[in-house]
């Protein structure tokens, strides 16, 4: 049925159902008196003219319009009529409210009511107007203002709409029937309270027999068990509601609902192939990748997480096997270096499972899947190998050259059985000490060793295939110097030893050690005892501890030092090891005035300078001749620079004029008073006597002049040669040299050479006494 029509049908129904006795929609009447017309006295003016109240007579209904109106003329909404109208045009109807004016139109004489537009009940359901009915020429109104309401009648205009487009669902693979998806919902902007306009139904269009729809609620569910994701993952349902409770000519509208199937654990891993094939070298490094498998799992995400075990192999701990979680592959590692001439070949059993279990499709079977790995190992060209890790080798410090001392052995375990050559490291031999023999491996001496100076010797020895000079491998060895007894002990202190002039005999002055570079393996045993030379006049006497030190005793009761102030005793100290080595040391014993508990209070200043070395003396004796020499360096830098001031007159041919004006005439020849030609040829003779007496001379002088100094040849630092010798004394004589040296000074800068000549003998070394004897001392300019 045309809209047009229906709506034309409803229009004039509506006009039927306004105009039946049961509604208002007739003039509204006025009365004057009790319920029509009737009066009521209420009071009397100002002029006492009784007032009388006239009771409204307006008689309301509702107004009803359909909307959707599709006349060419305006709709006729309904009539305004007041009891006060008697037909004279004398009344004015007035309309204010909800669109009056716009929407609605009032006729002011008879009080009709039109609509001027179309109107639309979802826009606006009802609209509030005031009706009022005033005198045309007085303006005075005849009745109160009075509401009245117009409501608008729906029609089945609006379909029904869905609150999205399109809907996206997700449902468990596998589900039940009757699993809830999602569920939809379309409102409808008719008037539910009127009629069945707004009364919606579901119906599924598109996707069946996977789904189904609820009418009344729109929930979607499953309708067919068993959906495998892996089958069919997504899925497009239309959905559409109908109005009118789904009767024929009611409106409708659609969805698109998108269902994708999530997934679940229903599928087992299983491998690509059911044996694998690697083939690697034996050179590879222990962490390095071996190969790859592979299995497949028909699910996604976590349910296709899967691990990877070894169940078998015979090769324990050689090989391992990891999941690579981004790939899901089986990645196997090696875990031991491999050896081609052990083994060449390994056989793996592995397992891979999913890790995430769903217990609800146990019942579809294990899983889990198996495959076999074989690994073949390749032949590589090793470097050679030697059959210890070290060598530790040992040797006597006494070998001669060319001894050998051990030897290294090293064998290529390739098929090839390549020979091999021996080289030591230079590197770890810088100084060249052994060296080895190319062919067999053996290590010999080639300088003398000693143990004293290294006891230990690292080196390293190369071993290099003959056929492939690129394999090279290495071993340290370890060379220890064995010690022999080839070094004498000796004093294990410099000992200054006293003895106190009261002292008695067999009185001990010196405990003694020895000490010995060599190691025994038995451990130092010394020997001590006084030299033979010096036994039978010795004043003192040596007692073996035999603990490894010696007493130092007196023989006699009191030493003088003013007839010996210092002693020495030949010690002779043994070792006990094989061959036996000896030596003879020297201690140096001082006479010293003692108190009479034994401590020394004074010694000869003699037996200080027997000591080896200088004492603090002698270096403050140095010190002052150093400082000496640096203030004579100054003093004839000082004199060379007045030497170089040049005199007035350098010789006796530069003779200059003096002119002295005395303003008389000369004498003539018989003048011999009046110059002196000795004068004017030296100036510097001058003499007050040989002036002129007669005149007196005006204000020129002339110049004086000082004598020119005589050149001689002078010995400014005569005192030089005592003072060069005196620290010539210092120097060597503290120092226990037997003869000094001749030594010559020269400086330049006087313009002579100053030579010092001393030979200083000492006296007898083993007396201790140092005399100076300077036998030539001379000085030369």
């Amino acid at each position: 049925m045309d809209r047009r029509k229906l709506g034309a049908l409803v229009v004039l129904w509506a006009m039927a159902f306004a105009s039946s006795p049961g509604h208002g929609l007739r003039a509204l009447r006025r009365t004057t008196g009790g319920r029509r017309g009737s009066t009521g006295l209420t009071g009397q003016d100002a002029n006492g003219v009784p007032l009388r109240r006239s009771k409204r007579g307006w008689m309301w209904n509702q107004f009803f319009l359909l909307e959707e109106y599709t006349g060419t003329d305006m709709q006729y909404v309904g009539k305004l009529h007041s009891d006060a109208d008697r037909g004279d045009g004398s009344v004015r109807y007035v309309l204010t409210g909800d669109g009056a004016g716009t929407v609605f139109k009032i006729d002011e004489k008879s009080g009709d009511i039109h609509a001027t537009k179309r109107l639309d009940r979802e826009e606006k359901a009802y609209y509030i107007l005031y009706a009022k009915a005033v005198n045309r020429f007085t303006n005075q109104a005849l009745e109160g203002q009075s509401e009245f309401i117009i409501k608008i009648h729906d029609i089945n205009d609006n379909e029904p709409k869905f609150t999205k487009d399109p809907y996206m669902a997700r449902v468990p693979e596998m589900s039940d029937i009757g699993a809830s998806v999602i569920q939809v919902t379309a409102t409808d902007a008719d008037d539910a309270t009127y009629g069945n306009s707004a009364r919606v139904v579901y119906s599924i269009l598109e996707g069946q027999p996977y789904f189904s729809v609820d009418p009344e609620t729109g929930l979607i569910k499953t309708a067919l068990p068993g959906m495998d994701r892996e089958v069919k993952e997504n899925y497009q349902v239309v959905i559409q509601a109908k109005d009118m409770a789904g009767q024929m000519g009611g409106l409708s509208g659609t969805t698109t609902v998108s269902i994708t199937l999530s997934d679940v654990n229903d599928n087992p891993p299983r491998f690509t192939k059911t044996l694998y094939d690697f083939r690697v070298p034996e050179s590879l490094e222990p962490g390095s990748v071996v190969g790859v498998v592979r299995a497949l799992d028909a699910d996604i995400g976590e349910n296709a997480e899967m691990d990877y075990r070894i169940i078998g192999s015979d090769g324990p701990g050689v090989f391992d096997i990891a999941t690579n979680r981004s790939t899901q592959d089986g990645v196997i590692v090696l875990r031991k270096p491999l050896d081609f001439e052990k083994k060449h070949q390994f056989g793996l059993r592995l397992q891979v499972e999913n890790v995430h279990l769903n217990p609800r499709f146990f019942s579809m079977g294990p899983f889990r899947d198996e495959a076999s790995v074989k690994i073949t190992v390749e032949d590589v060209d090793e470097p050679p190998v030697f059959e210890r890790p070290s060598y530790i080798m040992e040797v006597k410090e006494d070998a001669a050259k060319n001894t050998v001392i051990g030897a290294v052995s090293a064998s290529d375990l390739d098929d090839k059985r390549s020979p091999i050559r021996y080289t030591i490291d230079w590197r770890t031999d810088m100084d060249r000490v052994f060296n080895i023999h190319s062919g067999n491996g053996s290590v010999y001496v080639l300088r003398e060793l000693d143990r004293e100076e290294n006891a230990w010797h690292n080196i390293s020895v190369m071993a290099t295939e003959f056929n492939n000079p690129q394999q090279i491998s290495r071993v340290p060895v370890f060379i220890r110097v064995l010690d022999v007894n080839d070094n004498a002990p000796a004093f294990a202190a410099n000992y200054e030893t006293f003895v106190c002039e009261n002292a008695k005999a067999n009185q001990r002055i010196q405990t003694i050690g020895a000490t010995d570079p060599d190691e025994p393996l038995a451990g130092h045993r010394f020997f001590f005892r006084v030299a033979p030379e010096a036994a039978g006049k010795a004043n003192f006497s040596v007692h073996d501890n035999k603990d490894n030190t010696a007493w130092i005793l007196t023989q006699r009761n009191g030493y003088n030092s003013l007839q010996k102030s210092v002693y020495h005793v030949p010690v002779v100290i043994s070792d006990g090891d094989f061959p036996m080595q000896s030596s003879t040391n020297t201690l140096t014993v001082r006479v010293c005035s003692c108190d009479r508990e034994g401590n020394m209070k004074l010694c000869n200043a003699e037996a200080l300078t027997a000591r080896a070395g200088l004492s603090t003396g002698a270096l403050v004796a140095i010190l002052l001749c150093v400082i000496i020499l640096l203030m004579i360096v100054v003093l004839f830098a000082a004199l060379r620079r007045q030497r170089k001031k040049e005199p007035l007159i350098v010789s006796k041919e530069d003779v200059r004029d003096n002119v002295v004006s005395y303003n008389d005439e000369g004498g003539g020849e018989e003048d011999t008073q009046a110059f002196d030609i000795g004068t004017l040829r030296n100036p510097e003779a001058i003499e007050e006597s040989k002036q002129r007496r007669d005149i007196l001379p005006e204000t020129f002088y002339p110049p004086l002049r000082r004598p020119a100094p005589k050149r001689r040849r002078v010995d400014h630092l005569g005192f030089v040669c005592p003072v060069l010798a005196a620290f010539w004394f210092i120097s060597f004589g503290f120092s226990g040299s037997t003869v000094a040296p001749v030594s010559s000074f020269f400086f330049p800068n006087l313009g002579a050479s100053w030579e010092l000549r001393a030979a200083v003998p000492n006296a007898a070394a083993h007396a201790g006494v140092f005399s100076v004897f300077p036998t030539k001392t001379r000085c030369v300019s």
